[in-house]
């Protein structure tokens, strides 16, 4: 199938002058370094990814569906992504894309994960919600350590009263510092750490028939850089105070599992 593009879609010198006015907010950024840029990428290529975007039913969506998190799909295989998605997601792994996030973030030898793996297209259904969590470190099959996140969301008409929105919360996860609504053509940017502490934890408040989408990319390096542990670990959720009972209780039976033998726990099943 063939698509329809600009000729340039990313210019290299709209993304050098972006970096530059940004990178000093950027890395400043309280609780760790992160922004957002509006209007981010051609319009026009955005809406034929909206209209090429899987329905919810289509079977190449992966659903997560945890005490920590519900009512997310993703897929990211690369063959099944509709042409201008692929497109999109290919353009902000080349080399351009690379210069302008060393530039904004200051982290050097930044690689690009072919795979996709975590990342591609995402979207949320009403009542849906992502646990405030610390993404995995490490990317175990080519080994190098995570670094940085860019969200792209794809929602227009997008109310405030939705939810949604990108939180970012403190290193001892006691305050939400910053919020980022999730409206068409925003990017949002931040580095991964061991306290990059970020969700969108409350239930989507909207129409059914609407859906909270994105395109996501992860990039890495070599190195594990400052506040990433160099053993590997996976997806860290994190509980809200006084709320998330439901992951904690989850939480408090998995450390259980680990020391009552199984034919007790499966005695107890079969009694309910």
């Amino acid at each position: 199938m063939s698509i329809s593009v600009p000729e340039k879609f990313l210019s290299e010198s709209h993304l050098e002058k972006l970096a530059k006015e940004k990178s000093y907010e950027y890395q400043h950024a309280e609780p760790f370094s992160h922004a957002y840029f509006d209007n981010f990428l051609n319009p026009e290529v955005l809406d034929k990814v909206i209209a090429e975007f899987p329905g919810v039913d289509d079977p190449q969506w992966q659903e997560y569906k945890s005490e920590v998190e519900n009512g997310k799909l993703a897929s990211a295989k690369y063959e099944l992504i509709p042409p201008h998605a692929r497109y999109v997601l290919d353009q902000l792994n080349t080399p351009t894309f690379l210069q302008f996030l060393e530039n904004l973030t200051g982290i050097k030898g930044l690689i690009p994960d072919p795979y996709y793996v975590g990342g591609g297209m995402h979207q949320t259904k009403p009542g849906g919600w992502l646990g405030v969590h610390v993404d995995f470190n490490r990317y175990e099959p080519l080994k190098l350590y995570r670094r940085i996140n860019v969200l792209l969301y794809l929602n227009k008409d997008w109310k405030e009263e939705y939810g949604g929105h990108l939180e970012i919360w403190d290193e001892e996860m006691e305050n939400c510092v910053d919020k980022i609504a999730p409206i068409f053509n925003r990017a949002a940017m931040f580095t991964t750490s061991e306290n990059s502490h970020h969700g969108h934890p409350d239930p989507l408040m909207f129409p059914h028939g609407t859906t909270r989408k994105s395109l996501a990319w992860y990039y890495y390096t070599v190195e594990n850089g400052e506040k990433i542990a160099e053993e590997g670990h996976t997806t860290l959720f994190k509980a809200r105070p006084g709320k998330d009972s439901a992951y904690l209780i989850g939480k408090i039976k998995r450390g259980i599992r680990k020391f009552v033998p199984q034919f007790i726990i499966d005695i107890v099943k079969d009694k309910k």
